[in-house]
């Protein structure tokens, strides 16, 4: 499966943004989902996962309360909202994809996951 992220831009703190993942080649229906992104100087982490139905999410500690992962399977495309941005949300954002996924499968290790789109920039200013 090939991913493409797109949505990113540049936003001031406390705005809004909605990042979408497409995904071509193959079903995304039959992989587990996740948002994982990098900022300057730091390592990827993890943003948002969701399961293969998309009944099962979860997020990272920083981003808890805020953004909002979702899948559309008949759209083939999965989205990040992310609401309430902070200066320290500032990264390139991934989306990926891992195959073999169990339907409610939320999987964790960043290693897991073997298709990556190449990234969208998000940029908040204070």
């Amino acid at each position: 499966v090939q991913l493409q992220a797109s949505g990113g831009g540049l936003v001031q703190a406390g705005g809004s943004l909605r990042l979408s993942c497409a995904a071509s080649g193959r079903a995304l229906s039959n992989y587990g989902l996740g948002w994982f992104r990098q900022g300057p100087g730091k390592e990827r982490e993890i943003v948002a996962l969701i399961s293969r139905s998309g009944r099962f999410t979860d997020y990272g500690d920083p981003v808890k309360g805020r953004f909002t992962i979702s899948r559309d399977n008949a759209r083939n495309a999965m989205y990040l909202q992310m609401n309430s941005l902070k200066p320290e949300d500032t990264a390139v954002y991934y989306c990926a994809a891992k195959s073999n996924a169990i339907s409610s499968g939320i999987y964790y290790n960043i290693a897991d996951y073997g298709a990556w789109g190449k990234g969208t920039l998000v940029t908040v200013s204070s």
